[in-house]
């Protein structure tokens, strides 16, 4: 491991390298260059100090199986992109903050202000340029305790990927073994070998924009970005989940056909969201499912595969339908999504995204569930079984993940808790502010929380609203 430093008085900023540079030129598949140069942040909030020059050591020998994080992209001579694994090297900042760490949690998370814990790239400064594609800032608070802040490329790597590469650096932190990762993008491609069924169109979930719509999208982003849309999070305990769970299996009593529980808290999330949206009966509220596809690629996609692999399916019914169905039929609907992912439906997927770059398009593909998110769908990213809290550079695990506000509206991310609070799961939403308005009305956190005991309902905590004042006993309910 090599790094390089530069100093002021607030901080120090390191390059941090291999120590060796193989100069291979991965080329990124169509799935990592359908999400585009985007950076993903995370965020990791440590109760004991962090000890920065061990951690620059420690991933410095980490970059050695994931040469890609501390190489370039480049742009190929037929308009695709690669990343060139010349070493260039990882920004590494390590600051120290003058206020202590605050007792940030699902009562008062970390949103406002998370940008200053984060060392940020330029996502349209990429290409050809020497843009780190991944950036880390270790920030040390008065009195103890490490805010460990990480943006990575998503075109380098999904959100499975990201956390991959986190527990590889905490294992290789603490002098463990972990699985070497591969990084042969070609798997990707070869799965529309065997396509068979109509691999023209993309399925209902993929889009070719006209430039035009391309660019109002990117408007309607934009003002997301300015402040029209905000987070609203909340937790559902463990047994308020089961009770959700429970639920659901009565409504589907004698039909044979059972439901997760993630499946249960996605339906409740639907009809909720979808009664905050109150749309006419017959409008179409569609659901956009996102899931990882290396489990039902037939084998094709190793699991240990480092990159893009993610599809979505999107289930409808009309307005009506979703506020008069039980939920446990709501459930089934999105188990049954959930079922539609196949090895033959991501193949004939792939057969079209090569379709569409070979025809120089690929820029101009997006998925319909980004599109419609302001008019007809709720997009829902389950990260529950990622490993958010189990990063232990030898100092503990975080007692609190967070990531900045979302700007898409209508997205919800399910994420896992703490050990202490194994079994439940906190929830982010991202809701244009009309909407956030709306449910400053106490009869919201019943509609979210119809299933939980009295004691135990968590409020709906807003991006902006103050903190709360501070407790011996998190879970009580104020």
């Amino acid at each position: 491991m090599t790094a390089s430093a530069t100093e002021s008085r607030a901080k120090r900023t390191f390059t941090v390298r291999a120590g060796e540079a193989s100069g291979d030129r991965i080329r990124l598949s169509i799935y990592d260059m359908l999400i585009g140069t985007i950076y993903t942040p995370r965020v990791f909030f440590y109760r004991e100090t962090l000890d920065g020059k061990a951690l620059r050591a420690s991933l410095g020998r980490t970059l050695r199986d994931f040469p890609i994080l501390a190489g370039r992209m480049k742009r190929d001579s037929d308009g695709g992109l690669s990343v060139l694994c010349d070493d260039a090297g990882v920004r590494f900042v390590e600051a120290h903050a003058s206020v202590p760490m605050p007792d940030y949690g699902p009562r008062h998370t970390a949103k406002k202000g998370l940008e200053r814990h984060l060392s940020h790239a330029m996502p349209f400064w990429v290409v050809d340029r020497d843009t780190p594609l991944f950036t880390v800032k270790l920030t040390h608070m008065r009195g103890g305790g490490s805010i460990l802040g990480l943006t990575m490329n998503h075109a380098v790597a999904d959100g499975s990927s990201f956390m991959s590469f986190l527990e590889s650096w905490a294992r290789e932190h603490r002098g463990l073994g972990y699985p070497r990762p591969s990084h042969e993008r070609g798997v990707i491609d070869a799965l529309a070998a065997s396509a068979t069924g109509d691999t023209r169109t993309g399925g209902a979930h993929l889009t070719v924009m006209e430039r035009g719509r391309k660019a109002a999208f990117m408007g309607r982003i934009l003002r997301g970005s300015l402040g029209s849309v905000t987070t609203v999070t909340t937790r559902f305990t463990a047994d308020e989940l089961a009770t959700i769970k429970a639920t659901a299996m009565v409504d589907l009593a004698g039909t044979e056909r059972w439901v997760s529980t993630n499946d249960a808290l996605t339906a409740h999330l639907w009809k909720v969201l979808g009664a905050l949206r109150d749309r006419p009966d017959a409008s179409e509220e569609r659901l956009g499912l996102i899931a990882d596809f290396r489990s039902f690629a037939g084998g094709a996609v190793p699991d240990d595969y480092w990159g893009n692999a993610v599809t979505n399916t999107r289930p409808g019914m009309t307005a009506a339908e979703l506020r008069s169905r039980p939920l446990g039929e709501i459930a089934a609907t999105v188990r049954a999504s959930h079922a539609e992912n196949t090895e033959q439906r991501i193949r004939e997927e792939v057969a079209f995204l090569r379709a569409e770059r070979d025809a120089g398009r690929i820029k101009r593909v997006m998925t319909t569930m980004a599109l419609d998110s302001f008019d007809s769908t709720i997009a829902i990213n389950n990260w529950s079984k990622l490993p958010f809290y189990s990063i232990d550079f030898g100092q503990g695990t975080p007692f609190w993940y967070d990531f900045t506000s979302m700007v898409v509206p209508w997205t919800v991310h399910i994420a896992p808790t703490p050990a202490a609070e194994d079994g439940a799961r906190d929830v982010h939403m991202a809701l244009p502010r009309a909407q956030v308005r709306a449910l400053q009305e106490p009869s919201w956190v019943h509609r979210f929380h119809r299933y939980a005991d009295s004691g135990e309902v968590f409020p709906l905590t807003f991006m902006d609203a103050p903190p709360p004042a501070r407790t011996t006993d998190m879970a009580t309910p104020h």
